[in-house]
């Protein structure tokens, strides 16, 4: 009759074992506690072929009036030659009376404050939203022959990780994507777990990086599904 079981030897951490195998995991958590707001709000712009930086600036339209404010800053502190604005139908009923979309929200503000900038809109969107307006900036500029090599994306503390790994998927391997943060208001986010605010902004959009970077597949470029976009109409 055949052998159904073995004797085998396991090894097991003594308690000095399991107390420094705790200690290495308090020491990650701890870690990735006080490091995930600086990750997560990440200011690197790209640096060029040249090594003179990016000469497009993207700015994501739904940021409110001081980060539009901290990009304006931004702006005249580099050489950027475009300013592009993204962003799709605004929500807001009193906002939509004025501006149909936040791109062209956010390019009036600009203006406003003597930056030229162009409004690149998108459609309202069943597609990541940050997705779709990388997409439409990509396709603006094969359309008007510009050559992006390097692009810098302004977003809004947290939200800057996350919008960074879109538009890398979206433009792919050969453009190279920056990121620039607006400097958080009503956290500091080296301490983001101290206010009711900063710890909801952290834990949302750190749960949101990781559904985008292990669950969100870009359809192939230049398909309908990449333009998942639904117009404003549709109930859907």
């Amino acid at each position: 009759m055949p052998m159904l079981l073995r004797r085998r030897e396991v090894w097991l951490p003594t308690l000095w074992g399991w107390l420094w195998l705790l200690a290495i995991v308090a020491a990650l958590l701890a870690a990735l506690v006080f490091g995930i707001g600086g990750y997560l709000s990440r200011v690197d712009p790209a640096r060029g072929r040249d090594g003179q930086g990016a000469r497009t600036l993207v700015v994501e339209g739904w940021l409110d009036e001081d980060d539009l404010a901290q990009a304006v800053a931004a702006v005249r502190r580099a050489r950027y030659e475009r300013v592009l604005t993204t962003g799709g139908p605004i929500e807001s009923w009193n906002d939509a009376r004025v501006w149909k979309t936040y791109a062209e929200r956010a390019a009036g503000f600009l203006r406003a404050q003597g930056v030229a900038a162009t409004a690149v809109p998108a459609p309202a969107s069943a597609q990541d939203r940050t997705f779709l307006s990388a997409v439409k900036v990509r396709e603006w500029a094969g359309r008007g022959g510009v050559t992006i090599d390097a692009l810098d994306l302004y977003s809004a503390g947290a939200h800057a990780r996350r919008s960074r790994a879109l538009y890398r998927m979206a433009f792919g391997p050969g453009v190279e994507i920056g990121v620039l943060a607006a400097a958080p208001h009503g956290y500091d986010p080296r301490h983001w777990w101290t206010t009711s605010a900063g710890a909801k902004t952290v834990v949302i959009e750190g749960l949101s990086l990781i559904w985008t970077t292990c669950c969100f597949w870009p359809p192939p470029p230049d398909t309908h599904e990449e333009r998942w976009g639904l117009p404003p109409s549709d109930p859907k």
